[in-house]
């Protein structure tokens, strides 16, 4: 959802939580009937376009990019986006992760695109049905999975669904309620079996009807955890498709409701407060163990340094972390430590400005930095080629300037070392690590490691044994 941190959230969810108790102790609808969560839906199928795509990355394998299709290029459509599609490849990109393509809402309506006018349209000013199918063609032709956006938590004043009212959170008086904070929406009633079963339809429709990949839920801790488990075992009943499950939630239950991958709030956070309060760069290692706590062996948290909602409140990555340098070191950290890097676009070019809601202002200049391009792939292609680094076991070496670490599966051991200050800083190695020679992962010159490594500002080094 647009322009709202993690805290904002939390709260959010907090009244939500409040106001759906009141409702329904006082005035619950009498067309509600009991949910059936561990039910999947069973409906009339769609007829399968295309050819179901059988190269869909293993979730610890991907590198996300998000699209936002509205900034991606000057005609602000699908075909910008077809356009680029190379591009995005030659990144080394695996999953493209579309912002949402449905018809926006106009009543009530601040042009958000996570306010959703009709679940099984496309958005005209994208393009068509056809277009987008094009865009999903086509990244699949080059190995690429396409994940949608969802938005099940509400939807626009003008959606059709409205005109049943009991698929809403209503007042006392009848009257359909808004999520707290977000009035240009209407809050559903998952207490309502058939509105469940209508929305998790839809998003079968998109499966069958375009093809896609899966989905990235927006704001996934507004519907309850049954839903989701109830939605995600029916995506995963179509046999023909593996699809892959993002939450934008740090609540790391939901793995147990079906997701791959939980969203890393925390993550940016902390590296913010790296950033810009000087605090520890230790404090990274209880996240990782934090946000894994109850995590199935192939569920990862998707890390980010910058995204549509904090791009355009926050700032763009080199505001937030010191600059071209800084925030290569801090994406080095984000897609190696522990988790799966997520990519917004226009990141990889070292764009200067926000890209704000809207989202109807400046577009991305995509010859604006060729030698950042040229790092994130290099960054990147490492990832890709490193079993360690995508699966291995993290061992962290971290003081409070430098982020120190080994990663390592079987045979093969990964050492990353990146000063996220922007001065030179030391780094204490442990015995076992002294004197020992290494390659440089990117030039491949021999280094002997010292017992204490000097790194300049905003350096990063990566060793491979």
């Amino acid at each position: 959802m647009i322009l709202l941190n993690f805290k904002t959230k939390i709260k959010m969810l907090n009244t939500i939580v409040i106001a759906a108790l009141l409702v329904f102790g006082s005035c619950s609808s009498k067309t509600d009937s009991p949910a059936t969560p561990d039910s999947p839906v069973v409906s009339q199928d769609p007829v399968q376009y295309g050819t179901p795509f059988t190269g869909v990355a293993d979730a610890r394998d991907a590198v996300i990019y998000q699209v936002n299709m509205r900034v991606f290029s000057t005609g602000r459509n699908f075909q910008g986006v077809i356009a680029r599609l190379d591009s995005i490849k030659n990144l080394g990109v695996s999953v493209i992760y579309l912002m949402p393509i449905y018809p926006v809402g106009t009543l009530k309506s601040v042009n958000s695109p996570y306010c959703v006018k009709d679940y099984t349209a496309v958005n005209t000013e994208f393009g068509t049905l056809t277009d987008l199918r094009a865009l999903i063609d086509g990244a699949h032709s080059r190995g690429m999975s396409v994940i949608l956006d969802w938005v099940a938590n509400h939807t626009a004043w003008d959606n059709a669904w409205t005109s049943t009212p009991s698929w809403y959170l209503q007042d006392a008086s009848g009257n359909i309620q808004s999520p707290s904070g977000w009035t240009d929406v209407a809050q559903l009633n998952f207490k309502n079996t058939d509105m469940r079963k209508a929305m998790i339809k839809a998003m079968k429709y998109w499966v069958y009807t375009a093809n896609c990949d899966g989905f990235r839920c927006d704001y996934a801790d507004g519907p309850p955890a049954d839903f989701w488990k109830q939605a995600i075992d029916t995506l995963r009943n179509i046999s023909t498709h593996k699809l892959l499950m993002l939450a934008e939630s740090d609540n790391s239950t939901l793995f147990s409701a079906g997701f791959n991958y939980t969203f890393g709030f925390d993550f940016y956070g902390q590296m913010k407060t790296v950033f810009s309060s000087n605090q520890s760069v230790t404090n990274f290692d209880n996240l990782n163990t934090s946000e894994y706590a109850v995590a199935g062996e192939s569920n990862m948290v998707v890390r980010y340094i910058t995204n549509h909602d904090v791009n355009s409140s926050d700032g763009t990555p080199l505001d937030l972390f010191g600059g071209n340098s800084g925030s290569m070191a801090a994406f080095v950290v984000a897609a190696y430590m522990k988790g799966v890097p997520m990519i917004y676009n226009g990141q990889e070019v070292g764009t200067t400005y926000r890209l704000t809601f809207p989202f109807t202002g400046t577009t991305i200049n995509w010859s604006s930095n060729t030698a950042m391009t040229s790092e994130y792939k290099k960054i990147i292609a490492f990832r890709n080629s490193s079993t360690a680094i995508r699966r291995g076991t993290v061992v962290s070496y971290s003081n409070s300037n430098v982020c120190a670490f080994t990663k390592t599966s079987g045979t093969e051991t990964v050492l990353v070392i990146c000063n996220l200050r922007k001065t030179a800083s030391d780094i204490s190695l442990p015995v076992a690590l002294t004197g020992s020679t290494w390659k440089d992962a990117f030039s491949g010159d021999t280094v002997r490691l010292n017992p204490t490594q000097t790194i300049q500002p905003y350096s990063y080094l990566v060793l491979k044994n």
